[in-house]
């Protein structure tokens, strides 16, 4: 399950910029999961809930933003949304297109709370 090494790093990477900005807690990870990233949405989640156990992220809100993917057919040259793989232009029906979006996977936004209580965004 490489959902599990994708949520050690999340957790790792939003600690990291959480103590940077000498937060005390983690209170919620906004994850940009492209649709052709290969993730799974409820693996990942659960993963992240394990993950995240005795860490500064403990009872954070994880918050998935998808984003469609696109590509381009090299054949007639049109630029297509694409679902899944293989791709196929629905056009000319060729199999020659370019991924151009949709497998990302990236933090969009920590928000921290510090020892005064106030809350914030890195």
């Amino acid at each position: 399950m490489h959902e599990m090494s994708l949520a050690l790093r999340i957790i790792e990477v939003a600690e990291s910029e959480a103590k940077k900005a000498a937060a005390t807690r983690i209170s919620s990870i906004e994850v940009e999961v492209g649709r052709l990233a290969g993730v799974m949405a409820e693996a990942l989640t659960f993963c992240l809930d394990a993950a995240s156990r005795g860490t500064m992220a403990e009872s954070a809100k994880i918050v998935f933003i998808t984003t469609a993917g696109s590509g381009h057919c090299l054949d007639c040259k049109r630029d297509i949304s694409v679902d899944e793989f293989p791709a196929q232009c629905p056009d000319c029906h060729g199999f020659g297109v370019t991924i151009n979006n949709g497998t990302e996977l990236k933090i969009r936004s920590i928000s921290i709370d510090d020892n005064e209580g106030r809350q914030d965004n890195v």
